[in-house]
């Protein structure tokens, strides 16, 4: 009897602490890379600005040639959602949308995933000239965890997780316009 009593206490402890220590975590995270490439600027916007030419430098799609892209409105234009289903846990199901376009400047995401867990986020990707044919590209994730979930943020470093996939996206897309024949 004793013996479970303290496997009760133990276990209320845990609780407790997997209730408690969560209040004092950030629940918000941003994760952001940036690059340049030698193209103009508006040359490279016009690219980025269509979600179908995602399949060709985002990451997360590479990984799962036989995920299923679908677009809804018109590609480029503010309302524009690009919905994805893969069978792929890492991938899953969701849908971006294009929420808002500075023309030349920048362009705003949401992010709406519904497998394996709901989960909404934001991202933009900004535009700046850096000198004559070069253009500086960022590409910034905004997102959070809920209460208690955060306290994940403790043991997961989000800059580590997705920091390398946004810049290797960053990267593919420099290849991909800097290889283009002006």
């Amino acid at each position: 009897m004793k013996i479970l009593k303290k496997i009760g206490f133990v276990l209320l402890v845990l609780i407790a602490l997997f209730l408690i220590i969560p209040l004092f975590v950030q629940k918000d995270f941003i994760v952001s890379r940036t690059v340049s490439i030698k193209k103009a600027k508006t040359d490279v916007f016009d690219y980025a600005r269509f979600l179908e030419n995602q399949a060709d430098y985002v990451v997360w799609l590479k990984k799962d040639p036989k995920a299923t892209v679908e677009g809804n409105g018109v590609d480029g234009t503010v309302g524009y959602i690009s919905s994805w289903e893969s069978n792929r846990e890492e991938i899953g199901v969701g849908e971006q949308e294009i929420t808002g376009i500075k023309e030349g400047e920048r362009i705003d995401f949401a992010f709406r995933y519904k497998e394996p867990q709901e989960m909404q986020s934001t991202a933009h990707m900004e535009f700046e000239s850096a000198g004559e044919a070069s253009t500086k590209v960022s590409w910034t994730f905004k997102s959070s965890m809920p209460y208690p979930w955060n306290i994940f943020n403790l043991f997961v470093d989000k800059d580590q997780a997705m920091g390398p996939d946004l810049e290797k996206g960053l990267n593919n897309m420099k290849e991909i316009l800097e290889s283009e024949i002006e």
